[in-house]
């Protein structure tokens, strides 16, 4: 099943650009209830940086310790499968998305776990607090990759959780400014770049749902450096 792209802002397409290979990443959509309404955490990020002067979700690449730290509960199995027949793989998209929210956001969705012998800084540091991802917590969203023409390209995996169930306080280190939660209204109004806001339009249509597991889930990518969008 197609469905036509959303209007959009900033296209992610660079004309001109060779095709590059996509590396692995992982975003968190972090959801509060307002009312009856729903509000998510954006932030901006530095105009020099990838998808720079726009909002964004916190996420970034899957790092290679991502795939073997220890979690303290697990993605659901049809997740993880939907994801990659490799699980190892499968497993650190959503790992990638709790570190790049936490060294971003300072929100935690962890628990008590052990994340294993590590000499990652960011794991090193859920290791002296005794806690671990706890990706039993994550809702999925969606699927996308970036256009081949551009220089950073990412095949991305977007999760979703609820601020009620994760920790810390709201800072980060530096990496997103104006950093807040926005009414989901209101963000889809923000600077954002076509991926970003799709996503925003799939968690608003699946709120009147209660945003529950789903059968197909979308795939948004790019051909001939124009969206396309479908659910399987």
């Amino acid at each position: 099943m197609r469905r036509a792209p959303p209007k959009s802002l900033p296209s992610l397409v660079e004309p001109g650009q060779k095709p590059v290979r996509p590396k692995d990443s992982g975003t968190l959509i972090v959801l509060r209830r307002q009312g009856e309404g729903l509000e998510v955490l954006m932030g901006r990020r530095a105009r020099k940086a990838v998808f720079g002067g726009v909002f964004v979700f916190p996420g970034g690449k899957v790092d290679a310790a991502d795939r073997s730290v220890g979690v303290a509960s697990d993605l659901a199995p049809d997740v993880l499968t939907r994801i990659s027949k490799d699980q190892r793989r499968a497993r650190g998209f959503s790992v990638a998305a709790v570190r790049e929210t936490f060294e971003e956001t300072g929100l935690l969705l962890a628990g008590p776990a052990d994340v294993g012998s590590t000499k990652h800084e960011t794991w090193m540091d859920f290791a002296a607090r005794g806690i671990a991802p706890d990706l039993g917590k994550l809702g999925y969203v969606g699927h996308a990759i970036t256009p081949s023409k551009r220089k950073a390209r990412f095949n991305a995996r977007f999760f979703f959780a609820w601020a009620e169930e994760m920790s810390g306080e709201l800072g980060g280190s530096g990496e997103l400014s104006d950093l807040d939660f926005f009414p989901l209204s209101e963000a889809l109004k923000l600077p954002l770049v076509d991926v970003t806001e799709f996503m925003l339009l799939e968690v608003q249509r699946r709120h009147g749902e209660n945003l529950a597991p789903r059968e197909k889930y979308p795939f948004f990518s790019y051909r001939t450096d124009s969206p396309y969008i479908r659910y399987s």
